[in-house]
């Protein structure tokens, strides 16, 4: 057989049947319509806060919140699971408190990059498994698998095309993500905020915070670290969902299987503080942007690298089985 056909107009092709079923501009209408949400309840919050104290200090907010924390700490009503993430969460906000630096400051910028870090275990893989679970599965319903591979070309290639324009569209989601987030809510808080300084280089060691690596770094550096991590993150979904995808023939099933994944990954993140071996799980490992700002892991042990290299040993073997079985299957019957 005549093996001519190159990767590029196969990466074009998978591009555009991709765009034609509309999922990403879905996605757009679905940012479009829930981050003025968002950015309203961000509003109210901040107007709650002046009403509550009378100014829109931050200091006073933060103290506030120092106080909540330091109270709820002294009951014997809350679990000591949750002891140990108020413990964290007040070392950190003494310590921007002590530099005087508002750790939400109200900008296009701050909630650009609180609304990245929020998105990252849950929404953003959503819409990452809309476009990506359905790209081998959809081929098999509509008949189209058997045209496909009876045209001159190896079946590596047309799996790998169908990666690359995933990749594509990853990456563009998150662009398109971070883009609406900032322009819609600059609208309400401003522009500005690109040089105001953030924080990163906090360690968690149990249940105390090692501040000996802290340092400030501009928000658009600090967003830019930011954005990295949560498409790495999304990256993996991906791969996750396209493998799911070969392996199920069935869309609905494919889409059901990483939906229940997903989210069951966001319910284990709560809950495994005592199960050890759940850090190996990638769903566990997702919510990458923690570590920048200092949040306490799901369990004990778990730092930046080990969730990198969770993530990638997941994709890596993602990438293998669907490659492996999409070549040897029968997939004409």
């Amino acid at each position: 057989m005549n093996n001519s056909v190159g990767l590029y107009p196969l990466v074009q092709n998978e591009t555009i049947k991709i765009w034609k079923k509309k999922r990403f501009l879905v996605i757009l209408l679905i940012l479009a319509a829930l981050i003025p949400m968002f950015t309203y309840a961000q509003l109210k919050v901040a107007q709650n806060n002046k009403k509550q104290f009378g100014t829109q200090d931050w200091r006073l907010e933060t103290q506030q919140q120092i106080n909540d924390y330091t109270n709820r700490l002294a009951s014997n009503r809350v679990p000591e699971e949750w002891k140990k993430v108020m413990r964290v969460q007040v070392k950190v906000l003494q310590y921007y408190l002590d530099q005087n630096v508002d750790p939400k400051a109200p900008n296009g910028v701050t909630f650009t990059r609180t609304f990245m870090a929020n998105a990252i275990g849950l929404f953003i893989p959503l819409m990452v498994m809309v476009i990506a679970s359905d790209l081998v599965s959809s081929e098999h319903s509509t008949g189209t698998i058997k045209l496909l591979l009876t045209r001159p070309v190896r079946r590596w290639k047309v799996l790998a095309s169908k990666y690359i324009a995933l990749l594509f569209y990853i990456s563009l989601t998150v662009v398109a993500t971070t883009a609406l987030a900032y322009l819609i809510s600059g609208l309400v808080f401003g522009y500005g905020g690109w040089t105001l300084p953030a924080f990163t280089g906090f360690k968690i060691v149990g249940s105390e915070v090692d501040l000996t690596y802290v340092h400030p770094v501009p928000q658009w550096l600090y967003l830019l670290m930011e954005l990295g991590l949560v498409w790495f993150a999304a990256l993996i979904v991906g791969l996750m969902s396209l493998m799911v995808s070969v392996l199920v023939r069935s869309t609905a099933a494919g889409m059901g299987i990483m939906l229940a994944v997903i989210i069951a990954g966001t319910i284990l993140t709560n809950m495994v503080s005592s199960w050890q071996t759940a850090k190996y799980l990638f769903m566990v490992n997702l919510t990458l942007t923690d570590y920048l700002s200092g949040r306490l892991p799901p369990i004990e042990g778990m730092n930046l690298a080990f969730s990198m290299t969770v993530l990638a040993v997941w994709g890596l073997a993602s990438l293998v089985v669907s490659f492996v079985v999409f070549t040897r299957k029968d997939i004409l019957q």
